[in-house]
């Protein structure tokens, strides 16, 4: 569907049409989750995450500007959400870098995990601001213009920040032999 589609259904839901956002709701819950599921990387933790996106942008639905994509200003509800998700979650529970891995041979469990399961471990290491311009860019494959919506940042910002957290996957996946 297109943008004007998406506004319409927006204009029927603020007049009274709670099946209007059943339709935006189902158009996008799917593409949500597999953000949020990127940037936090937990099932449970994400499936709540994408409803308080989706109960966040009923509320505010008046806010909603219909000059921009509705799928941007959704995506940047989600990307909010995650962010204060693992925000919240950093300052409750530190990872314990001494916990040894219960596995008999680490090196032998490192050899039968798949190359993306490598790669998503090393993009969990990035910090959530570069691992969010990775996941809205390669893997959902949104312009850099789109991206600067969602996260507030000019254009030029979000190629600079692209660049780095490159580098800094790079790093990870060289240490991991990849």
């Amino acid at each position: 569907m297109s943008d004007s589609q998406d506004a319409s259904l927006v204009d029927q839901c603020l007049q009274g049409n709670r099946r209007a956002f059943e339709v935006l709701l189902d158009r996008y819950q799917r593409t949500v989750f597999n953000v949020v599921y990127r940037i936090v990387k937990d099932v449970e933790d994400a499936q709540d995450i994408t409803q308080s996106t989706f109960v966040k942008a009923f509320e505010n639905l008046r806010s909603f500007n219909p000059k921009y994509k509705f799928f941007s200003w959704i995506y940047k509800i989600a990307v909010n959400e995650s962010l204060n998700h693992l925000n919240q979650r950093k300052r409750t529970t530190e990872l314990n870098e001494d916990i040894v891995s219960e596995e008999d041979d680490p090196e032998g469990s490192l050899n039968n995990v798949d190359l993306s399961e490598k790669i998503n471990d090393c993009l969990m290491k990035l910090s959530p601001e570069y691992r969010v311009v990775i996941v809205l860019r390669h893997f959902q494959d949104l312009p850099y213009h789109e991206i600067g919506q969602i996260l507030d940042l000019p254009e030029k910002t979000v190629k600079s920040r692209l660049f780095a957290a490159r580098q800094a996957l790079r790093r990870h996946l060289m240490r991991k032999g990849l």
